[in-house]
């Protein structure tokens, strides 16, 4: 009897674990998101939602090459959302801005972020610069770096529809650097490496 009890007890206190495991699973909180995407400003008519458990997303790209070119994207992050916002000038008129921001509520990124203009204040770093796609040469020329770019930033790209090389080099921001097999602009892979800027970097 005593025998019988034990291991009665034994699978009532098993079963009480599994009924709290499984009620704290499924309690895990989820919440619709915004879903579309834009490109230069045209909009998809017709945005959708989706659901999350992990954060939803707001992504925002400008390329100026003078001309900006423009890339937003809102939806479900995948996996844990992460935050994670740099800048890079690669010569006049030719600067790269991401911005892609999290939040966990319903429909929380609804509404557009807003990005803060780059500052144009020197900030005494002094990079090379240049910018190479679809077979020119990067020829560095010396660029005065400002605001928070304050490190000399090296990328290689290449185009994933296009196929064709990229390589550009600046002034970046610390979050700019250490970047590898990243997703830009919806078509380009790059890895990025960087150098500290200060003092002004000698190149031929």
């Amino acid at each position: 009897m005593g025998v019988t009890m034990f291991w009665f007890l034994i699978l009532k206190s098993l079963l009480a674990a599994y009924i709290i495991s499984h009620l704290s699973v499924s309690s895990v909180e989820s919440y619709a998101c915004i879903q579309k995407a834009c490109t230069d400003k045209k909009y998809d008519p017709n945005p959708n939602t989706c659901e999350s458990s992990k954060g939803c997303f707001f992504q925002r790209q400008e390329f100026e090459d003078p001309t900006l070119h423009t890339t937003e994207q809102r939806g479900c992050s995948a996996d844990t959302c992460t935050e994670l916002a740099f800048s890079a000038t690669l010569g006049r008129c030719l600067a790269f801005r991401y911005d892609r921001r999290c939040c966990f509520t319903e429909q929380c990124n609804k509404e557009p972020i807003k990005v803060s203009p780059l500052s144009s204040e020197p900030n005494g770093v002094e990079c090379p610069a240049c910018y190479s796609g679809r077979g020119s040469v990067c020829k560095p020329v010396s660029l005065k770096c400002t605001g928070a770019e304050t490190m000399c930033v090296n990328v290689t790209g290449r185009g994933m529809i296009i196929s064709s090389n990229i390589q550009a080099m600046g002034c970046a921001t610390r979050t700019a650097c250490n970047l590898k097999n990243m997703i830009i602009m919806d078509n380009i892979k790059i890895n990025t490496s960087c150098v500290n800027g200060n003092p002004p970097l000698s190149f031929q």
